[in-house]
């Protein structure tokens, strides 16, 4: 099964199973690519959030127009920060930021629940790799990977190259068939 991509510089389409990787140097250009990446061509996405909570997740949707309905929200955020935690059908919530085990099982459920074309959005890596750790971030992404291959999903990774060491970098870089590199004015470079 094709996924349509419609952002500027990358292929019309994907084949389910791959893993995108967005590097980029802020955050500030990043919420336009993450969302033309999950209202196209989609019956369901999940949004792994370890940079926003719920709220601001919801938020970011709405104010990009994309369709809710499609939409779960895993929040491993709130929890950090002492925020109140209500779950909801799409709504969900683990234990801690770093709670690799908790990200992947509910993926995997995300997964598991929903026929059709399925897209998740892990936004960010980076955030993750904070918490929890370069090789304990590295490992979860392989992990993911593998369930989009085993549930023919596409996923898009957000990381910041600035945290890390280039090696670290490379070493993400590696573990992905597309990588869209934004530049600080926005433009973007595709490999596929």
């Amino acid at each position: 099964m094709d996924y349509t991509l419609e952002i500027d510089g990358t292929p019309d389409t994907i084949p389910g199973g791959t893993g995108v990787l967005l590097l980029h140097p802020s955050t500030g250009e990043t919420d336009r690519i993450d969302t033309d990446f999950l209202k196209t061509d989609t019956d369901n996405f999940l949004v792994i959030s370890t940079r926003t909570t719920a709220r601001e997740v919801r938020q970011k949707l709405e104010h990009y127009d994309v369709d809710e309905e499609c939409a779960e929200i895993l929040d491993t955020l709130s929890i950090e920060r002492g925020y109140s935690r209500r779950s909801s059908d799409t709504v969900h919530y683990v234990a801690a930021p770093d709670d690799i085990d908790g990200i992947v099982e509910h993926i995997d459920g995300f997964l598991d629940e929903h026929d059709g074309k399925l897209r998740i959005s892990f936004d960010s890596v980076t955030e993750l790799a904070y918490y929890a750790g370069d090789e304990q971030a590295l490992e979860a992404v392989e992990r993911i990977l593998e369930l989009l291959a085993d549930h023919d999903a596409v996923g898009l990774f957000h990381l910041s190259e600035e945290p890390h060491d280039e090696a670290v970098v490379d070493e993400f870089r590696g573990l992905f068939d597309g990588i869209i590199d934004l530049d600080e004015d926005g433009s973007v470079d595709a490999e596929f």
